[in-house]
């Protein structure tokens, strides 16, 4: 099955204003997705995260050699694609992150999870807002496997755009194996232009967007938004590209703070 392309029935004009989240220490309350991983692998990227920071990796092999790294994990099991799912069970959740969402569907939002972390806790979230639509494949879309569990079998309402890992081949049990090449749909410095996308997706224009993360690689979406959100600060380099700085850790401060910039 293949992705259908945009057309002019596909845009949506009925949303009062767009918020794009950032997922891990935002939506998530851990480090990040990738390292709930690690921890319950009792592995470490260390290594593969000092290239990166020292220019000798770009995003794109640092994520293979991180995907590599937890398919090599267990020497006498392989990690297989449900494997994976089932190790990113249990993720602590921020407070009121329910609330968050739910709200900002009531109001009229478009919402969107735009973050480099591993797809499937996007997915789970995503799913758990299920639209009245039966699910199909689309641009920012969520899986069938997902979409039944969660959703019932129906389209999420939120769009989703993150990294993580690809389907390979079955092995001799019929279950799918880790490819050697992840999934890489969000540049660190690059969600600003996920918003952009999103803007002409659903003919939101900036002076009505909301966006919310923690660190430098959500400056790109603070950049393209009316109201930016820097929530759960990682550190200060955020801080001057934001219009609005929570530091306690409930989403409900948010939700207050979206909703009363959009108030008509």
């Amino acid at each position: 099955m293949t992705i259908r392309p945009f057309s002019v029935d596909d845009i949506m004009t009925g949303y009062r204003y767009l918020v794009c989240l950032d997922m891990d220490r935002v939506l998530v309350d851990h480090l990040s997705t990738w390292q709930y991983v690690y921890d319950k692998l009792n592995i470490s990227n260390d290594e593969s995260f000092s290239l990166y920071n020292q220019g000798l990796l770009d995003e794109w092999d640092w994520i293979k050699l991180d995907i590599a790294l937890i398919k090599n994990s267990l020497p006498d099991t392989s990690i297989t694609d449900e494997r994976l799912r089932e190790l990113m069970e249990g993720m602590p959740m921020m407070k009121n992150w329910r609330l968050l969402i739910n709200g900002l569907l009531s109001d009229g939002a478009k919402v969107a999870i735009v973050s480099g972390g591993l797809q499937q806790t996007a997915r789970d979230i995503a799913a758990q807002f299920p639209s009245s639509k039966p699910w199909s494949r689309r641009w920012g879309g969520i899986d069938r496997h997902t979409a039944e569990r969660y959703g019932g079998g129906n389209d999420s309402q939120l769009s989703v755009f993150t990294n993580g890992w690809l389907r390979g081949n079955t092995n001799l049990k019929g279950e799918y194996e880790l490819d050697d090449f992840g999934r890489y749909q969000v540049q660190m410095n690059g969600k600003g232009a996920i918003v952009k996308m999103l803007q002409r997706r659903y003919n939101i224009p900036k002076s009505r967007t909301a966006t919310v993360g923690d660190s430098a690689g959500d400056i790109g979406m603070f950049q393209e938004s009316v109201l930016a959100i820097c929530f759960n600060p990682w550190d200060e380099r955020p801080l001057n590209h934001a219009n609005c700085v929570i530091e306690e850790k409930d989403l409900r401060l948010v939700l207050s703070e979206i909703i009363s910039n959009f108030a008509q």
